[in-house]
Formats: C-alpha cells, structure tokens, sequence
C-alpha cells in the first residue's frame, strides 16, 4: 500500500491505495473527477523527491504527492 496525498487546491483526502507504479495511479486517477482535470499539469512527488516517469516501482509505505501548479507573486 502507499500513500497518495493531494495538495493545494485539488481539495481531495489523502488515500491509501495497492498499486505497484504511477501508471496504475494514473489509470486510476483518471475516472476521479475530483483529480482527472488536475493530472496533466501536476508534478508528482515520491517520498519528497520530485519524478518525472511513470514506472517507477513503488514500495509498501511510500509517499506520492500531487502537486498542482500555483502562481503567486
């Protein structure tokens, strides 16, 4: 199981999930309509450290972060 929190204005309770890559995230998070218009321009963070692939191997306990794009000023 990991971790899969939702920052910012996404607004979504934090989950626990049984996937083994982001891809499976992905595939997931895509029939959320509270997440589905936020996933082509979030950052994705696993264990604080910020990834740019999908397959990466995920472990029991990590962490992802969905991080939304935000301007401020």
């Amino acid at each position: 199981m990991v971790d899969v929190e939702f920052l910012g204005p996404i607004n979504k309770e934090p989950m626990k999930i049984d996937i083994s890559n982001l891809s499976q995230l992905s595939e997931i998070l895509k029939k959320d309509s509270e997440v589905a218009a936020w996933l082509d321009t979030c950052a994705v963070a696993i264990n604080d450290t910020l990834v740019s692939k999908k397959d990466i191997e995920l472990s029991n306990g990590d962490k992802i972060s969905l991080l939304p794009p935000v301007c401020g000023g």
